[in-house]
Order: structure tokens, then sequence, then C-alpha cells
């Protein structure tokens, strides 16, 4: 099979980028990883060069081009459906599909207050409105969801529903949005996750700097 190449943004920063790529690793789907940092004002002129929409991530497989985080899930869950990035049971496969699409449209009081950092020294900030709505609304989720398949993930092991929520687990740990148990346990199964070290060991080593991600 054509190999996979998935290009991505800064692993310090790029929220979207971690998502495809978590779910691609931890579920043991083969595939290349190329960083190209948003070193510009306005990204990097190389993003147009490989992606319709001038942003990463985008996944290459041949002549194919793939373009946004849950595409890409969907598209390496089809060709390697013995990887498992969706939960089994189909009834749990549309919960989990409904969580992930709710994050991809929602949720933007959050992610517009507390941008995806990685290196970020563990510190609270004076949240605008509709921040703590956010977060209760994914507490919910996780709450309830864990409740169901008896943890330590969303749908017992590791799915791409889990990769969809890992930026907020960074978000909520490093701006201190959280002191809920069950919350943090979760948030604990994620950060410990051999999948989430290794992005995390690679995004502590870099040296780009965002000013408008560093809240």
């Amino acid at each position: 099979m054509t190999k996979l190449t998935l290009y991505v943004g800064n692993k310090n920063y790029s929220s979207w980028s971690l998502r495809p790529w978590l779910a691609l690793e931890a579920c043991g789907v083969p595939f290349e990883d190329v960083v190209i940092p948003f070193d510009f004002a306005n990204g990097h002129p190389k993003f147009k060069e490989i992606s319709p929409t001038g942003r990463v991530p985008v996944l290459h497989h041949g002549d194919v081009r793939v373009w946004e985080s849950l595409a890409i899930i969907e598209y390496a869950a089809e060709l390697f459906p013995q990887a498992g990035l969706w939960p089994d049971d189909p009834t749990e496969r549309a919960v989990a599909r409904s969580y992930s699409m709710e994050m991809l449209s929602g949720f933007t009081a959050l992610r517009g207050a507390c941008p995806m950092n990685i290196r970020r020294e563990k510190r609270a900030i004076d949240l605008p409105e509709g921040v703590m709505a956010d977060v209760e609304r994914i507490e919910t989720i996780w709450r309830e969801a864990v409740a169901r398949s008896g943890g330590p993930f969303l749908f017992g092991r590791f799915t791409a529903a889990d990769a969809m929520f890992a930026p907020v687990v960074n978000r909520f740990e490093v701006y201190d949005l959280t002191r809920n148990p069950g919350s943090l346990a979760y948030m604990d199964a994620v950060k410990t996750h051999p999948a989430f070290a290794k992005w995390q060991e690679a995004a502590l080593k870099e040296s780009w700097i965002v000013p408008e991600d560093e809240a």
C-alpha cells in the first residue's frame, strides 16, 4: 500500500494537527508525519502547495489529498478497519461521532480564550463569558461516556473520540480549568497514553513561538 503522509503544524500549538496524528498513532496506523511550522504571520507559504485549503493538517496518500481532521480520521478508518479507530458497536460509533462533531463545531469560547500550548506552565487566566459553560458541557460528555464504558477512555479503549478531545485535555490542564476528580482521572489517562507522550516530547523540543497562542 502507498504510504500515508500526514502534514502537521507546530506540535506545541496545532490542536487540529494533534487530533488525526494521535488517532493514527494510538491505533497503530502506519504513516509518516511532516511538520511545517507556523513561522510566518499568515501561516506558511508551503501550506498552499500541499493542501487545497492552504491549511494543515492534510493527509497525502498517493494522489489522494484529504484535509480536515475528522475527514482524515474517517479516511484512515476505512483504509484500516482492523485498527479500531472507532468503537466496534454501531450505536457507540454513532455516539463517538456525535461527540467528535460537537468538538469539531463547538466550544468556540474555550478554544478562543485558551489556545493549546503544550509548553505552557500551569496558570489560570481571566476567562471571558462562555468558557466555563463549554467546560461544563465537556465534563458532562466525559463523565457520561466513562460511566457507560467503565473507562479509562470514553469508550473503554482509546478511540478517535479521545483524539478529538486531546487538545482540550491540554487546555484544561495548563489553564487550570477543572478540579473535578473524574475529569482529572480521564485527563491523566490521555496524557499518559504513549501516543500523547510521543507528541508531547516532540512539542517540548520545538523552538518556534507563536505570540497569539501564548495566552
